[in-house]
């Protein structure tokens, strides 16, 4: 039988959508310290468990990258459905990042001039269309346009630090406390 004085450990659960992985690769730098936070936490879907389905149900779910297809959309709302908490971490899932750079063209544009108007396509001038293929959104949204998100880690990634002190705070149910100037922008 548990000893009652242990805390029962919280299950998160990690995705990357519209992004570049950064994230969890500061996630990842807060190197040692992640010994320290097993010991809390246990991870249920992620790519840094290679977890592809829910298991159960997490007290956290941490969000990298936003919305650009319905893909996207579809593993979002899962998460939503899933997690207690739902945490946008990043540029891309606060603001849609780098992706909503296209966001001021139509996508008809975009998709004409990745697909068509390019020299290294010189053979097969079509742009993709399957039904395997997730259907591409009009423009890239945050998270926050698509789901209740309960919690905001800004940077482009945030550094491991902010990571580090925003997922304890997380876990100990302190309100998240991040200073403006501990933001990273690289």
């Amino acid at each position: 039988m548990k000893n009652e004085t242990e805390k029962k450990k919280l299950t998160v659960a990690t995705i990357s959508l519209a992004g570049c992985f950064g994230c969890h690769m500061s996630f990842i730098d807060i190197d040692l310290r992640i010994l320290d936070l097993i010991k809390q936490i246990e991870f249920n879907r992620s790519p840094l468990t290679d977890i592809k389905r829910f298991t159960k149900h997490c007290d956290i779910g941490l969000i990298e990258g936003g919305c650009c297809n319905a893909e996207n959309v579809k593993v979002l709302k899962e998460f939503r459905e899933n997690c207690d908490i739902l945490v946008s971490l990043g540029e891309c899932a606060i603001m849609g990042g780098l992706p909503a750079m296209r966001n001021d063209i139509p996508l008809k544009q975009c998709l004409q001039e990745a697909y068509q108007n390019v020299s290294t396509s010189a053979h097969n001038k079509v742009i993709p269309h399957h039904q395997e293929l997730p259907k591409i959104l009009d423009k890239v949204y945050p998270c926050h346009q698509i789901v209740k998100i309960d919690h905001f880690i800004p940077g482009c990634p945030p550094n491991a630090e902010i990571i580090w002190q925003s997922l304890k705070q997380l876990i100990s149910g302190e309100p998240q406390k991040i200073n403006y100037e501990d933001f990273k922008y690289d």
